[in-house]
């Protein structure tokens, strides 16, 4: 007798290690990063969870205890990662994933310390991305840890940026730093008098060196720029009062006080002499978004980490929950706790989604500065070489633009022609970084805004999920301190208004949107392949965000107002919001791809790479259902939401039918009293209008929108069943008896 076995679906086994997201992440062939992660990753369980544990959150002061850290940092090569080899790092080329594996690394513990660390790269960062050689040189190589012989102070380094109360956080257009020319010796070099009061500076505990955001307060000064200060200049060195935090007491803030004289060469960048007038090479504004546009990627992948950190300790937790009351070994009761309840499974399944698609956002926008970050210096190379300034460059640019987009259009086609052509532009310096940075000037404010915007929102629920336990200090995984944190981080570098309002600018960008164009093309066929990912969800999702932009680019509100303008953000910061829930999901299922296909690679990963696959696919679609969720609405609300609704006025009612005139017509065309095309104008016998607000809508112009929305519901076919599914994953995923880090 023939016999059939039913072999169970794969699922998650264990959580996702190191080697499943060096695969995600792309990074399995870098060792030297590997080993960065690891370092980084001791410091944080061991050093800093202890810290944390031991109370260190409860004091403003900069102690001992927290001091130590910095040693940690030295002894670990987290500080050198991010100087180069020639300056006494150790990692060749950009660092902006190495720099991003540290801060998921060190927040997966505390953000505070993680902030510790980046701070003193923040302050460098002005000097490495626009300084001059000999202050790059100079300033990079005393920032590595003093070697055994070496006789030298190493310099700690702060940002300055920020205005002073009342106006903090503002813009960053507005400075309280002021420049002035002290002294300017025939034929020496101008001694300038710097005035600086900043407010919220991190690392001012300690930090001996800080470059400092001004404006001139003197004719014979042009501008912006920004300096660097040294605490043995001639002056005033004020470290300035502790802030009271509530939340990254692991990291030094304070409200310093400056009032120092230094050389003109302290200028970052630069500077020449024009009639009489110092002239900086770089304004402040271009300083700081050479160094923002990168470094707002590390903080966003601080508040994934937290989300991704918070899975382990909540599962143990659900499980754990009614041990030590009724039902013994075995019971449902005593294995599963909350975990026999559906809620708290699909709740979790949430947080974990998010932290997944930021995560995976987060990662590829760090890879994306990495493969821009050389090219942006060959392009600079090339236009210095050229002598190409100002509205020449620009210029240059533009028409790098077009053929950016006669690439992508060429990229469909298959005859010699088009092959020539396109490896012609493929090879242009100009169209390749034209490419790169239209995605990278969206993903990075992207990556920020959605990571710390609704990644705090969704550490909030992770921490409702541990009930009274998450808001205690000794609850495990500190996430009650790791939702604190998270507010802040949402402000970290620009709240989430400069977000949104750069992203109302660079998403608009028509290579960015030809690009966009190829993602749908692209998660179409993948949905064809893989129909579990959500990505025709997705995909449908991407069309419908489309359609809006394009909708509102043209549209006019009731009053005759155009509706895309950069002060309307009722309109253009609800399209950041939409499109940032978009790039997220389809980061993730990227991710999730790279893993099912690479994973048979790695031993270590094939062995669980059908359950883990199964079980992201799963997340993915989640996620997927979420976003087109967020994007429907909003679009609708876009589309829709500037048009008056019809009221019942003489003018509607002439168009109105009466019931006696539908009765006649039922006479000649039976049946159509009935249809809902013919009743809507109907005014009922005895009353003016039906008993509603107003006449129905007409969606006269908007089919495609219809269309489209109507199609996304559907599209979410098959979701519920795999949250479901994930759900189930979570009752019998192992997990370890206790976390890896002391509580």
């Amino acid at each position: 007798m023939e016999t059939h076995t039913t072999q169970e679906p794969a699922t998650l086994k264990t959580l996702p290690g190191d080697e499943v997201r060096q695969l995600m992440w792309r990074y399995a062939d870098r060792f030297d990063l590997q080993m960065l992660q690891q370092a980084a990753r001791s410091v944080a369980r061991g050093p800093v969870a202890r810290l944390v544990a031991e109370g260190g959150r409860n004091s403003h002061e900069w102690t001992p205890q927290k001091a130590a850290l910095l040693r940690a940092f030295d002894e670990s090569g987290i500080t050198a990662a991010f100087l180069d080899p020639e300056h006494g790092g150790y990692i060749e080329g950009p660092k902006n994933l190495a720099l991003a594996l540290i801060a998921f690394e060190l927040a997966w513990v505390d953000a505070g310390a993680a902030t510790c660390s980046l701070a003193g790269n923040l302050g460098l960062a002005p000097i490495h991305e626009r300084g001059t050689p000999e202050q790059r040189r100079h300033y990079m190589s005393l920032a590595a840890p003093v070697q055994p012989g070496e006789d030298r102070k190493q310099i700690r380094a702060a940002f300055a940026l920020t205005e002073p109360i009342p106006f903090v956080g503002v813009e960053t257009g507005i400075l309280g730093g002021k420049v002035r020319v002290a002294e300017w010796p025939e034929g020496g070099e101008p001694i300038l008098h710097v005035e600086k009061r900043g407010r919220f500076i991190t690392n001012m505990g300690f930090a001996n060196v800080v470059t400092a955001a001004v404006e001139s307060d003197d004719d014979r000064i042009k501008g912006t720029c920004m300096v660097i200060l040294e605490e043995t200049d001639e002056g005033v060195w004020d470290r300035g009062v502790p802030t009271r935090k509530l939340v990254h007491q692991l990291s030094s803030t304070r409200d310093p006080v400056f009032s120092l004289r230094v050389p003109a060469g302290r200028i970052v960048g630069g500077y020449t002499v024009k009639d009489g007038v110092i002239v900086p090479r770089y304004s402040h504004s271009e300083i700081i978004e050479a160094v923002f546009r990168r470094t707002r990627v590390t903080v966003g992948l601080m508040t994934a980490a937290k989300l991704l950190s918070a899975v382990e300790p909540v599962i143990m937790y659900q499980r754990r929950r009614f041990r030590g009351g009724e039902g013994g070994p075995g019971t449902p009761r005593y294995e599963l706790g909350l975990q026999q309840k559906e809620d708290v499974l699909h709740r979790l399944v949430d947080v974990w989604a998010t932290g997944e698609a930021s995560a995976s956002l987060g990662f590829a926008a760090a890879r994306l500065f990495d493969e821009l970050d050389p090219l942006e210096r060959e392009k600079d190379a090339l236009l210095d070489q050229q002598g190409l300034t100002g509205r020449a460059a620009f210029r240059a640019l533009a028409k790098a633009q077009k053929a950016a987009l006669e690439l992508l259009e060429l990229r469909d086609r298959e005859d010699a022609e088009a092959a020539a052509r396109r490896a012609e532009l493929e090879s242009d310096t100009l169209v390749r970084f034209v490419l790169l940075d239209s995605v990278a000037n969206v993903l990075c404010p992207a990556c920020k805004l959605w990571n710390t915007g609704h990644g705090a929102n969704m550490m909030r629920e992770a921490v409702s999920l541990m009930g009274g336990y998450g808001v205690t200090e000794d609850c495990p995984g500190f996430l009650g301190q790791k939702w604190m944190d998270a507010q802040l981080e949402a402000t970290y570098e620009g709240p989430e208004a400069v977000q949104r309002l750069q992203l109302s600018v660079t998403m608009t960008n028509p290579v960015f949107l030809a690009q966009f164009d190829r993602w749908i093309a692209d998660m179409r066929a993948l949905a064809a392949e893989r129909p579990g990912t959500g990505a025709c969800t997705l995909a449908t999702a991407m069309e419908l965000w489309r359609w809006t932009l394009q909708h509102v680019q043209e549209a006019r509100d009731a009053d005759g107002n155009k509706l895309y303008h950069k002060a309307r953000q009722g309109v253009t910061f609800p399209l950041a919001d939409a499109l940032c829930w978009l790039l997220a999901a389809r980061q993730f299922i990227l991710d999730v791809v790279e893993l099912d296909e690479k994973g048979d690679q790695n031993p270590a990963v094939a062995d669980v790479r059908a359950g883990t696959v199964a079980f992201l696919t799963d997340l993915c679609h989640v996620q997927c259902a979420r976003a087109a969720g967020e994007v429907g609405r909003l679009c609708a609300e876009l589309v829709f939401g500037y048009h008056a609704h019809p009221a019942w006025s003489e003018e509607t009612c002439r168009a109105c039918y009466h019931q006696e005139d539908l009765d006649q017509l039922e006479s000649v065309i039976p049946g159509i009293a009935d249809t809902t095309e013919a009743r809507e104008p109907v005014a009922p016998a005895g009353l003016p209008h039906p008993l509603r607000a107003g006449p129905c809508v007409s969606f006269d112009g908007y089919a495609g929108f219809v269309r489209l929305r109507t199609r996304l519901d559907a599209c979410l076919t098959g979701a519920r069943l795999a949250k479901d599914r994930a759900a189930r994953a979570l009752t019998t995923v192992m997990v370890p008896e206790a976390l890896d880090y002391p509580v």
